[in-house]
């Protein structure tokens, strides 16, 4: 006996239809619209059921078309609800303080450079104001890269050193040694 395809479907409504409803209500946390899913995951069954003829894993068919669905639920109402926060006057603020800090401390290091001795201010100013490579530098001092890089990070602890030590613009700065 064969059997058709209203009976193949039947059959997996009765068999997995409690299931998925339990699937879709724990995602979607909505009764209405779970079950409106689920309505919906059979509905796309039957048309791949009449156009393909043929389901082999029915369970595991089922629970794939009712995943895309709540992932498409899911996108939906993530682009509604935006534009929703939108419309009630809700602006993305971005918090541009640390980086207006952070450049602020780079430029206040900047002028701390000319207290370093010749050896790091040379370096540094190459690497970090000229915006030099290592390569760079090493070709234009005669000096091997490996010594560039040494001298760039001990002229920045310096440099740290003089930043925490004085205020920058004061009377009162010092060059370091």
């Amino acid at each position: 006996m064969k059997i058709t395809k209203e009976e193949t479907l039947v059959d997996a409504y009765r068999d997995y239809e409690k299931l998925l409803l339990k699937r879709s209500f724990f995602k979607i946390s909505n009764k209405e619209l779970a079950e409106d899913l689920v309505q919906i995951t059979f509905l796309k069954t039957w048309e791949y059921l009449t156009k393909f003829g043929k389901i082999d894993l029915m369970k595991a068919f089922l629970f794939h078309v009712l995943n895309n669905l709540i992932i498409d639920e899911y996108r939906k109402n993530k682009s509604v609800s935006l534009d929703a926060l939108t419309e009630k006057g809700f602006q993305i603020a971005i918090d541009d303080s640390d980086r207006l800090f952070n450049i602020m401390d780079g430029k206040n290091a900047i002028l701390l450079i000319p207290l370093l001795t010749e050896k790091y201010r040379a370096v540094i100013s190459m690497h970090y104001v000229d915006d030099m490579s290592l390569q760079e530098i090493a070709r234009a001092t005669n000096q091997l890269k490996n010594t560039v890089a040494v001298q760039i990070h001990r002229g920045m602890e310096k440099l740290a050193v003089l930043y925490y030590l004085n205020t920058p613009g004061s009377a009162t700065l010092q060059p370091v040694i």
